[in-house]
């Protein structure tokens, strides 16, 4: 999630898609050599995220930049909380307020969710995982966010899991068919990768019982007495995995089925933003 060749591309073309040709506001108002300070103040509740982040950009912006940070990712905050301070050429600061403000705020609202996930089956052992539900060329900062709030990351894209789902299998024409091309593509294309395979019911559970080859078995929208009875069926001979219409309200419910992952595209999609400023001192 922290990669800095993947870092730097965003912050320049984050750049780039805020100042254009030029930031002419601050070009017409402050001096070249200007110096100044500011505070990143939390205007919420929740878990700050992006402050590493928000350190490579300001050093991308102004390499001088003197960067302080006063309460470190993953940190409970509250309203009035000063979460870093930086010195550096003005037009540079101005010139990276919106992109650190905008990522921030973003990763910020994603931690808090992830972490209030994470609290609610703590003392549980099940996995919360995030999914693919994310915003198109972001899904680094992202899925960077859920870790940072404790959850875990689920498939960075189609490239590194393998995943049967509904319409692979109805396109495929069963599960059997599905999860023996899979494994023939594997073993052809000389790939290790895990295999989850989607099912709707229990006769397809058992079809996969039978099957076999495959790492987990995802359980779709199983309501929590039927998703028990699916993951005693399976007992420990494949990971098991729920998906589907879990919420902070039900998580733990599901969690004590005994299913080892569940899998949540919230956190991404329904996070919303932590009220985050960014003000001259």
């Amino acid at each position: 999630m922290t990669d800095k060749k993947v870092i730097q591309q965003f912050i320049m073309a984050a750049l780039q898609e805020d100042v254009g040709e030029g930031d002419h506001t601050s070009d017409a108002c402050i001096q070249s050599d200007s110096q100044s300070s500011a505070e990143l103040l939390v205007k919420d509740i929740g878990v700050v995220a992006g402050v590493g982040l928000a350190k490579q950009i300001f050093q991308f912006v102004d390499p001088n930049a003197d960067f302080q940070e006063l309460i470190p990712d993953g940190k409970d905050v509250d309203f009035g909380d000063i979460a870093f301070r930086v010195t550096c050429n003005t037009r540079a600061l101005l010139k990276a307020e919106r992109t650190v403000l905008n990522a921030m705020q973003r990763m910020s609202g994603i931690a808090t969710l992830s972490s209030r996930f994470a609290v609610e089956v703590e003392d549980l052992p099940v996995t919360i995982l995030d999914t693919r539900k994310t915003t198109p060329l972001i899904r680094f900062l992202e899925k960077w966010a859920v870790e940072i709030g404790g959850c875990h990351n689920y498939r960075n894209g189609l490239y590194d899991w393998i995943m049967i789902k509904d319409n692979h299998i109805d396109a495929c024409g069963g599960i059997g068919e599905a999860i023996t091309s899979v494994n023939e593509y594997l073993k052809e294309q000389s790939l290790d990768l895990g295999v989850t395979v989607e099912v709707r019911n229990l006769v397809e559970l058992h079809q996969v019982l039978a099957k076999g080859e495959v790492t987990r078995i995802m359980f779709d929208n199983f309501e929590i007495p039927l998703l028990r009875e699916a993951v005693q069926t399976v007992g420990k001979k494949f990971e098991t995995e729920a998906s589907g219409g879990i919420t902070l309200q039900n998580v733990r419910s599901y969690a004590e089925t005994g299913v080892d992952f569940i899998s949540v595209g919230a956190l991404t999609h329904s996070s919303g933003s932590l009220d985050l400023s960014l003000k001259v001192i």
